[in-house]
C-alpha cells in the first residue's frame, strides 16, 4: 500500500441504546452510537412477526396455485 493515500484504520467502540457494546475498527474517528443492534431487534431476536397485510400470498394462490380440479385430478392418478 501506498503511505498517506489510505484513511486511518482505528479501533473504535460501538454502543446501542439497548446497553450493548462491543470493539470493531473502522476509519471512523470516535465511538459510534446505535439505536438498534443485533442483540435488540426483532428479526434476530426472532420477535418478529411476519403479517401479509396486503394478502399478497392469497392473491398469489388465486392466480397461479391449483385449481381444486386439477388437485382432485392429481390425488386420483396417485392412488391409481
Amino acid at each position: 500500500m501506498k503511505a498517506g493515500i489510505h484513511p486511518g484504520y482505528h479501533e473504535v467502540t460501538v454502543s446501542c441504546a439497548c446497553g450493548n457494546t462491543f470493539k470493531t475498527r473502522s476509519t471512523r474517528k470516535g465511538d459510534i452510537r446505535l439505536e438498534i443492534c443485533s442483540n435488540c431487534h426483532p428479526f434476530f431476536t426472532g420477535k418478529q412477526k411476519l403479517i401479509d397485510t396486503a394478502g399478497r400470498v392469497e392473491r398469489f394462490q388465486k392466480r397461479y396455485g391449483r385449481k381444486p380440479t386439477e388437485q382432485a385430478a392429481a390425488v386420483s392418478e396417485a392412488a391409481s
